[in-house]
């Protein structure tokens, strides 16, 4: 069962992962904030260890992991980040990991959580998406007797991301808007968990490709259901909604958007040009739901979650091929 995180423990997440994570810098867009016409601030997790957010809550969890579960070793699934913050914490430990990723994990995800893992690391491609190997990663724990890390249904995990809220208020503390990333979840439960407790006021939003429905669905029916997805620059951000964790982000959460392929390109090109950082699919969709007017800012001082830089040379050129002279 999820234990529904509370700002003490992200605080006591904070504690733990302070020096062996980077505290990532905040940047203030001025061209956002000038087409936007207000203040857009963005928390440059590209810059973080692993290149990821998910270091932070992957690192709280292997560390929470008892000794007897330490030495029947871990399974977990990924689309490619919270698996090299596992394979980190897997070396570092001394603890075997089995990693399941889906065949739509960028190969630069692949190399990387091999070579973050050392020898401590199974690498297993499973199916084309998220959903697939993460059925497999939860059947193979039972077989195997490994046991089982959530990529975003747990306690440790959520906190753990949270403390990226934490850091975001503590250095811009009257943000109006916080734009975050959604996939399964862990994340946007994790930040809104943080920022809500610092400024009860601040409203959150999700972002997600259009081509995972799964959020927008889900906020249309008030539940989790099935949906289809396809190939996208967010690759990061596959896999459903947790039903797990929907009812706590629906109370936290105000809203959701959705950003298409050529506006997610359009989002990497404009901040590998004009801020000079790079950035995967799922890094840039709360920049490309602002650049194409699908959240409107309204004068509010606004947060974007840059939450990943994990972008292979070929997939950023043809990003910015496709977004030509857009930005």
């Amino acid at each position: 069962m999820l234990i529904v995180p509370e700002m003490k423990d992200v605080l006591e997440a904070a504690k733990f992962l302070e020096g062996r994570i980077r505290r990532t810098p905040v940047e203030m867009s001025l061209p956002l904030s000038e087409a936007a016409r207000s203040e857009v601030f963005l928390k440059l997790e590209n810059l973080q260890l692993c290149g990821s957010f998910k270091v932070r809550g992957a690192l709280n969890k292997m560390y929470s992991l008892s000794g007897q579960e330490k030495d029947r070793g871990v399974i977990t699934a990924s689309s490619g980040n919270h698996a090299q913050g596992v394979a980190m914490a897997a070396n570092l430990l001394g603890v075997r990991a089995v990693i399941c990723v889906p065949g739509s994990c960028p190969q630069t995800k692949r190399d990387a959580i091999l070579s973050r893992g050392k020898g401590m690391v199974e690498l297993r491609v499973i199916g084309r998406f998220y959903d697939e190997a993460e059925e497999e990663a939860k059947a193979a724990a039972e077989r195997e007797k490994l046991v089982y890390v959530s990529a975003y249904e747990d306690h440790h995990i959520v906190c753990g991301q949270g403390t990226l809220g934490l850091e975001f208020l503590l250095d811009v503390p009257d943000l109006d808007l916080l734009i975050v990333p959604i996939s399964g979840g862990g994340l946007i439960a994790g930040v809104a968990t943080a920022a809500r407790a610092l400024r009860p006021g601040i409203e959150v939003v999700g972002v997600h490709a259009s081509t995972n429905p799964s959020w927008k669905v889900a906020w249309e029916k008030g539940e989790v259901v099935p949906v289809e997805e396809s190939d996208t620059y967010a690759d990061a951000l596959s896999g459903a909604a947790s039903r797990l964790l929907f009812p706590v982000i629906r109370k936290v959460v105000s809203g959701v958007a959705e950003v298409s392929e050529r506006e997610i390109a359009r989002a990497i090109a404009f901040l590998h040009s004009r801020h000079h950082q790079v950035v995967e699919g799922a890094g840039s969709v709360g920049v490309a739901a602002v650049l194409a007017g699908k959240i409107h800012l309204a004068g509010k001082k606004t947060g974007i979650i840059i939450s990943g830089g994990n972008i292979g040379d070929a997939t950023l050129l043809k990003a910015v091929a496709e977004a030509g002279d857009m930005y």
